[in-house]
């Protein structure tokens, strides 16, 4: 009940930010210079084409009545109509915002993963060469460009060693793979088709090392930073000259305590990834998420703009939610 009453209290609040993010995208991508009719009709185009496609749009009303209608369509769940292709903006993101997500959360959660086991191995170890080699190791791999890095991944992965398949897409057409969610690995897995699983999953080896490599160094060297004052602590000094086995100190004593900032960094770099992908997402033709906005964003499509500003700040304000439940459960100081 008190879980659930924090939860209801958080999403309250989200209200008034997600207001004030729709209200300053909204005048932001009207006051840059530029015009998304010429763009789209190009600059031979006559004025008579040009207000007619105004008028298509909605454009050619007072700012006030298109935010007025643009507010009333996010009620009813009408993100507006494109102006590059003319097609529904909600449909259009609903094919492509599973890619995405499902690349950064796979990416995500390994990174965590390994963030966990190499900081508090890297702690145990400070001042040895294991611990000097992961930290030059994180360092590079947080100082590589990430389209920099799928590059050379699709150079090698692909074009030496013909390990992984070719970055032209998500998945092989002829899997014959039927779309629930958008997600390839997702969608194959609950139709239980086999060929288009094993297909997805080698199409999302390399992105997903790109993501990882790019976001492990920050989460390791949270987890490492925790882990070594844990083990400089007073408590985990008088466990260990009590004698308690290594195994306990370990989970009981470190691995939690070190934990506790992750959630918080975790949530941080969640959202650094889906801005991540707009260029991982072109180096392996992803046809994703950060493509569509990316492209949006070029042509000053408003309503593609204004949809993906929304989607990205409702994720991460989703996210940090889950980040502080999960803080709570790690600190017993921290109440809900």
């Amino acid at each position: 009940m008190r879980i659930a009453r924090f939860l209801g209290r958080r999403l309250v609040q989200l209200v008034p930010v997600l207001l004030g993010v729709i209200i300053v995208t909204f005048v932001l991508v009207r006051v840059l210079p530029g015009d998304p009719i010429r763009s789209i009709l190009g600059q031979n185009a006559t004025d008579a084409d040009a207000a007619a496609a105004r008028a298509r749009f909605g454009l050619d009303q007072p700012m006030w009545r298109q935010f007025l209608d643009y507010l009333g369509g996010l009620f009813t769940g009408d993100l507006g109509t494109s102006i590059q292709s003319g097609a529904s903006v909600a449909g259009e993101m609903a094919v492509r915002i599973g890619p995405t997500l499902e690349l950064v959360v796979i990416s995500v959660t390994i990174a965590t993963a390994l963030a966990t086991v190499l900081g508090i191995w890297s702690a145990r170890r400070a001042g040895r060469t294991g611990d000097h080699t992961l930290r030059v190791l994180a360092l590079l791999g947080n100082s590589v460009p990430e389209f920099w890095l799928g590059l050379v991944l699709v150079l090698v992965g692909y074009s030496a060693l013909g390990w992984f398949p070719a970055p032209s897409g998500r998945v092989d057409p002829d899997t014959g793979l039927s779309l629930l969610t958008g997600a390839d690995l997702l969608d194959a897995a609950l139709t239980g088709n086999g060929p288009a699983l094993a297909s997805a999953a080698a199409h999302l080896v390399l992105p997903v090392l790109t993501m990882v490599v790019v976001i492990l160094a920050p989460l390791m060297r949270s987890v490492r930073a925790s882990a070594l004052e844990v083990l400089a602590s007073e408590a985990y000094q008088a466990g260990a000259a009590h004698g308690l086995s290594q195994r306990v100190l370990l989970r009981g004593y470190l691995t939690r305590a070190a934990l506790v900032r992750l959630p918080a960094l975790a949530a941080l770099v969640f959202g650094f990834a889906i801005g991540a992908t707009v260029l991982v997402e072109y180096v392996f033709s992803w046809q994703g998420f950060g493509q569509w906005a990316l492209r949006g964003l070029l042509y000053r499509d408003y309503p593609v703009v204004q949809a993906s500003v929304v989607v990205i700040a409702l994720c991460y304000t989703l996210v940090f939610l889950v980040a502080d439940v999960v803080h709570a459960a790690l600190d017993p100081r921290v109440r809900i």
